[in-house]
This record gives structure tokens, sequence and C-alpha cells, in this order.
């Protein structure tokens, strides 16, 4: 989708239009200093069987720095990445990726055992599984002919 509408540009503008849009799309606006880029991991949420799978990729952070809890429903992953070791804030030309503490806070469905919720971090990425409760099956009635009423 453009960046902006010019409504009904003529030839000589609309090369000019086509030309912005291109060149705004692929500008980073995340500036040393500045940080107008997502300060928290992005997750997938997927929902499986018996169970809702919640995925982030988190390199360059250790397991030792997440802390996850759950109440009301709501499931709270904070964390911390902090820089490489050996590198001075000097030294650093470009940060793509955000550092330093976050915090991401998510609503659970409502079919969700929390007592049986589990984590497991693997190669940087976190994985959090979410059981289901158990849906009651549904009670078959008999009908009986001429009952009492």
């Amino acid at each position: 989708m453009p960046v902006f509408r010019w409504g009904q540009s003529w030839d000589p503008l609309r090369d000019l239009e086509r030309e912005v849009d291109r060149l705004l799309q692929g500008v980073n606006f995340t500036f040393h200093g500045i940080r107008f880029g997502r300060q928290f991991p992005a997750v997938n949420l997927y929902e499986l069987a018996d169970e809702y799978l919640i995925t982030a990729q988190l390199p360059g952070t250790r397991a030792e720095d997440l802390d996850l809890t759950i109440a009301g429903g709501i499931l709270t992953i904070k964390g911390h990445r902090g820089d490489p070791e050996g590198v001075s804030e000097d030294n650093f030309r470009r940060h793509e990726r955000f550092r330093g503490s976050w915090q991401r806070v998510l609503s659970l469905p409502d079919r969700v055992q929390e007592d049986r919720l589990r984590a497991d971090f693997s190669n940087g990425v976190l994985a959090i599984h979410l059981p289901k409760l158990e849906e009651a099956a549904p009670r078959r009635i008999r009908v009986t002919e001429g009952g009492d009423r």
C-alpha cells in the first residue's frame, strides 16, 4: 500500500510518487538513541489439537534472563537482552535489535489449564505450551415414549 497518495496525479508526478513510496518503505526508523521500533519480541500463537503454543524468537537472551508469570488469565513474559560482552557503546555503528529490559503481556484463551503451563527455551526460541481444558463430552438424553407428565 502506498505511503501517501496525491489523488489524481499527473504523469510527471506519478513517477515521483512511486519513487517516494519505494524509498519510504525501505527506511528503518530505528535510530541510535531513539527507538521507534518494537521494544519487545514478536510472538506467534498456534492452536493445536490439545494445546495452544506461543513462540518467540529471542536471540542473545539467556534462559535465566526470562521471567514468566500467570495470573487471572494474563500471561506476562519479562526479559532482558544485554549488549555483547567486550563491545563498548562507542563501537556500535547500528542498533537494529532491541536491547535492555522488556515486558510482554498476553491475554490467554478461557479454555487453558493454567496450572499445567510449561515453557521450553532452546536455541534462542521460547516455546510456551498452554494445554486446553478438556471439553465435557455431550451427554445423551434418552427419550421414552408415553412417560408421566
